[in-house]
């Protein structure tokens, strides 16, 4: 409650009322209740984080009261609910702990199993390295300076390797109002910083060498309450310093903004509400993609496309939209948080708010789960601050900074990793363009400022707009900027200025806090905070020294900066907690020392300008005196000032994109193998990556197609382990070189397939969840008999059975596997095209397409995921009493290379599948767990395997257009259905199939309707609703 003035009155008027409270007249509970002090329980136990909307209106109406008994009745009333909100603080509380506890005890065990798994611990010299940081060298500077810079020589070193190369990288920004020019800061919520720090990393990126084109890609809005701008398809951001750049430009290089349509048409909709149209996104994106890597491939006379050389997600939403793309284009990821889900989540927890409140407000569940999967996918996560590193991703299940520095300590000595993964945390703050910034030039010894350079220019609007304010406007001026909310702690700074009479004899304070016309029409909170900075001004008399400017521009705000180092005087960020501080290097960028909050950001800033103080921001006392300190010191002011512009071009954006593409370089690139860009001397991410090239020969080599084990039909082994010994790799290596003319005729099946899809006007995707196979069959026959006999109709069937139990099936039911042209099976972990039936009955009539295992085999973790599931297994059973295999045993017959298979013995004793994805993701396993069959067995794959990602292998691979495709489901499935429910192909939700599988996704992190929306039918109406979306069959 710190910052909102009213406090200080409902706290008095509480005082004088308590000595009455004891009387006849007083309540019955409040006489019950004795030596109660409602006082005291205002200031021990009511805090900050609690909302104080209602509370603070009931305290106006009370003190709006004239009646002494009325008024004393309504203090009463507020007492007791001063003391119900400390109870219930004390139980969130409580709660808290518990949770906390809880976190630390899974993590503990699951540090301790790793440690057994990897049988050695780190060593004295490893526990010294943190999360995200690069040796640096010492300059003979005693102060710390960000790790980030000594990445300049990692990219000179790789550019002038590489200079050759021309990079292609995609970066994604889903929500707000996004453009090039006059961008509408602060309309709404979701276009804020954010928008701006896309645009100008594209716009830089778009200028470094190297880098031939960067894609923005956002969401395309036309709707009538925005501006049409936002519905061009395509914007080209140019470079802000042209004039100096070398660039060789093609057709299509540079920067661009690309607009997709997706979600609701015509209307600009906030970000909680576009979770269910984001596979809607990534086909389309999926779609440009291709389009643009063929495209750049002919530009530069490139044989092969030219795939991005990275994803990069910002905040959840694009991130999960990263990750899909990620791993259908098999392309290395990279994830900015901006904000993270599990953080904001406790915060609104700690202020009492229900769960289900804030999921419902914020869908904050599901945006959880996808930052969760972006640890999962991403090889780099940018965080602005250490701080972001070490206290919000250390909160996520797949994150533990200290099993981080564990697994990257092994992979500097070239250790396996057991085929666990975690990203790595790079600390790479924003960046800024200081071009059109010419600070405002003062005297060697700091005294007195100069005329500019043209002293007949008049000066700007916002000067005078300001200076008015003051009664002296030649003191220097103490600037704050920052929206008027409680964190902010704009109120304790004005009491620091009030209270201290040699600061307000020497400088003048400007607070500049948004645009309003109205306090009135501001919210209840903002409303509160300026009340109380009004009431501060009459209360220290500090008329003629403050200024609280109305309305300002975003063009004003550079020239409000040099105002202030005009005057000499200071910027201040008081804020209770500050995760980056950018206006603290747009202040340093114009001469302007800094006093700032300890808590946060400010800190890494403060490290490398060197430019002002750091104060703790409930310290009134010492805000005041660091205020004081940098007015009233000339020398110290000077000094400040020049380390501020001798420093800040390390947060330019040149040198933000020379440690950005340092990092990329340091991925190892795994572009398509079938059309493969090889990136010399790379960093692997993993240790296992050094078997890779070894493992990658194997996968091209594979041949058979009748076998889930990998093996052929006489018994030759042609994949490779990655745990064998050399000799025993190249014993299998030699015979599956040997086996490459039948490999061959594989492949020449499945290229005789592919034009047959490729000439389909459509592709029926039966993807149905039934559990019995009889009810499977008759979907199957329905939709075959609704397609009728043409040819111009394909068929492709999608389920979580191996290819033999979905060839007997089929076989079972009276139907012919060449009525298909393609079967996707084990969940989405393998993919079969059909080949004409053989006359030896033991060959299945299906060629394994083995490009799409090499094409989803990142950070799979193989031998290693099995022991440690078959290890839970057995702790979940010793801890529930039961014997072995009462609830999971390992079904060997089902399970693939690429697919670990269980069978369930009783679905209502394993624990939901949330639970499982936890488990693997504390101890650094990443893959996708899948409950299938009506949960009789439980399917885990690659991470960035599924049903829905193999249809879009299609369109890579294959270039099958996604379109036209139609997805038949029921209405319900598997735990991985909803994937298989939007994007931009046709869904058919056929009623009454599948209607006794939805208590597999009662457990889920993020409730259903959170994912999509889709038509629905019978049976009997699936030509009508076929109709409806557009597809008219022909008649056999």
């Amino acid at each position: 409650m710190a910052g909102n003035d009213w406090v200080n009155s409902y706290l008095e008027a509480i005082i004088a009322a308590e000595p009455g409270i004891g009387n006849s007249k007083s309540s019955l509970l409040l006489r019950e209740r004795g030596h109660f002090s409602p006082s005291r329980y205002f200031v021990e136990e009511v805090i900050t984080g609690f909302d104080e909307t209602d509370l603070h209106r009931s305290w106006v109406q009370a003190a709006a009261t004239r009646s002494p008994q009325e008024r004393n009745t309504r203090l009463e009333n507020l007492c007791w609910r001063i003391w119900n909100l400390a109870r219930q603080k004390k139980q969130v509380e409580g709660k808290n702990v518990k949770r906390a506890a809880k976190r630390h005890l899974e993590r503990e065990k699951a540090r301790k199993e790793v440690t057994a798994d990897m049988s050695e611990d780190l060593s004295e010299g490893e526990k010294a390295d943190l999360p995200g940081e690069i040796p640096t060298h010492s300059d003979g500077n005693p102060k710390g300076r960000m790790s980030r810079i000594s990445s300049v020589d990692v990219f000179e070193n790789w550019f002038a390797q590489h200079k050759e190369k021309k990079l292609y990288i995609v970066l994604i920004s889903l929500h707000g109002l996004i453009r090039g020019e006059n961008m509408e800061l602060g309309r709404d919520s979701d276009t804020g910083g954010q928008v701006k720090y896309v645009v100008e990393l594209a716009r830089a990126l778009g200028s470094m060498p190297g880098v031939y084109r960067v894609d923005l890609l956002t969401r395309q809005v036309s709707a009538p309450d925005v501006d049409s701008s936002y519905s061009e398809p395509s914007e080209m951001l140019n470079p802000l310093d042209a004039d100096s750049t070398e660039k060789e430009h093609g057709e299509s290089s540079g920067a661009y903004i690309i607009r997709i349509p997706f979600g609701p048409k015509d209307k600009y909709v906030p970000k909680e509400l576009l979770w269910p149209h984001i596979p809607e996104f990534v086909d389309r994106a999926l779609s440009h993609i291709m389009q643009m890597s063929k495209a750049l491939a002919d530009q530069t006379g490139s044989e092969q496309q030219m795939w991005p050389v990275s994803i990069h997600g910002h905040y959840a939403d694009a991130g999960d939209s990263a990750a899909l793309l990620s791993g259908a284009l098999n392309v290395p990821m990279v994830f900015t948080g901006h904000s993270l889900g599990r953080d904001k989540l406790e915060q609104l927890l700690k202020q009492g708010r229900p769960k289900e409140e804030i999921n419902s407000n914020y869908k904050i569940m599901r945006r959880i789960e996808a930052e969760e999967l972006c640890l999962d996918a991403s090889e780099i996560i940018v965080t602005s601050t250490r701080q972001e590193i070490e206290e919000q991703w250390r909160l996520y299940d797949g994150f533990d900074p200290v099993l981080e520095r564990k697994l990257r300590a092994r992979m500097k000595r070239g250790v396996s990793c057991l085929g666990r993964f975690m990203p790595r945390m790079v600390v790479i703050p924003p960046g800024m363009e200081f071009h059109h910034i010419v600070p405002h030039d003062v005297d060697a010894d700091g005294e007195g400022a100069r005329d500019d350079e043209n002293p007949q220019a008049p000066d700007p609007p916002i000067w005078s707009e300001i200076m008015r304010f003051f009664s002296n406007p030649r003191k220097p001026m103490i600037l704050a900027l920052a929206r008027p909310d409680p964190k902010k702690n704009l109120v304790t700074l004005v009491k620091a200025f009030g209270e201290c009479r040699p600061l307000r004899e020497l400088a003048n304070l400007t607070l500049i806090m948004g645009n309003r016309n109205d306090i009135d029409e501001l919210s209840t909170t903002n409303a509160s905070v300026l009340l109380s900075i009004l009431k501060l001004i009459d209360k220290y008399d500090l008329y003629g020294q403050v200024a609280m400017p109305k309305h300002h521009k975003q063009s004003d705000v550079p020239e409000i900066y040099r105002l202030a180092a005009k005057t000499k005087g200071v910027f201040i960020n008081p804020a209770f907690i500050e995760p980056f501080g950018l206006t603290l290097i747009e202040a340093g960028a114009h001469g302007l020392p800094t006093v700032a909050t300890i808590n946060g950001g400010p800190v890494d800033i403060h490290q490398v300008l060197d430019n002002g103080l750091l104060v703790d921001p409930h310290n009134q006392q010492a805000i005041a005196d660091a205020l004081l300190k940098l007015v009233s010191d000339k020398h110290l002011w000077a000094r400040c000032r020049q380390n501020g512009l001798k420093n800040i071009h390390l947060f330019s954006w040149p040198e933000h994109c020379k440690t950005y593409l340092a990092r990329i370089a340091s991925c190892k690139q795994r572009h398509p193998k079938w059309q493969r860009v090889e990136f010399e001397n790379s960093d692997s991410d993993s240790p296992s990556d050094s078997l890779r090239d070894i493992h990658d020969i194997s996968l091209n080599l594979k041949f058979s197609l009748g076998d889930e084990k990998g093996e052929s039909n006489d018994g030759v082994d042609t994949t490779l382990d990655a745990e064998d010994s050399a000799a025993e790799q190249k014993a299998k290596l030699e015979k599956a070189v040997s086996s490459l003319a039948r490999k061959k005729s594989s492949t020449e099946k499945i290229n005789s397939k592919m034009p047959t899809l490729k000439r389909r006007k459509h592709l029926f995707v039966i993807a149905v969840d039934c559990s019995a196979a009889s009810d499977l069959l008759a979907v199957v026959k329905t939709v075959i008999s609704v397609a009728g006999q043409g040819g111009s109709i394909g068929f492709i069937l999608s389920t979580s059975m191996t290819i033999s139990e979905t060839h007997a099936t089929l076989l079972s039911g009276g139907l012919k596997p060449q009525d298909f042209d393609a079967v996707i099976c084990n969940s989405g972990s393998e993919l079969y095209f059909t080949t004409p039936a053989s006359e030896d009955e033991t060959v299945l009539p299906y060629a394994l397409d083995a490009d799409y295992h090499s094409h989803i085999e990142f950070r799979w973790g193989g031998e290693n995921l099995r022991k440690t599931l078959i290890r839970w297994i057995s702790s979940v059973e010793e801890k529930k009493k039961l014997k072995q295999g009462d609830i999971l045993s390992e079904d060997e017959s089902s399970s693939t290379n690429y697919c670990l298979s269980f069978k369930v013995k009783d679905p209502s004793l394993i624990p939901p599948m949330k639970e499982l994805r936890k488990l693997m993701r504390i101890q650094a396993l990443r893959c996708n767990v899948v409950y299938c069959q009506n949960g009789a067995r439980l399917n885990v794959i690659p991470v960035l395997a599924s049903r829905s990602q193999a249809l879009r292998y299609l369109l890579v691979r294959w270039d099958i257009d996604l379109s036209k495709m139609v997805v038949f489901v029921g209405e319900s499935g598997d735990t991985d259905y909803e994937g298989l429910l939007g994007g931009v192909h046709k869904t058919v939700i056929l009623k009454g199939v599948a209607t006794d599988l939805p208590e597999l996704h009662d457990n889920r992190s993020y409730p259903m309707e959170d994912i999509t929306e889709a038509e629905e039918c019978g049976l009997a109406d699936i030509k009508t609703a076929l109709e409806k979306l557009g597809i008219n069959l022909l008649k056999p």
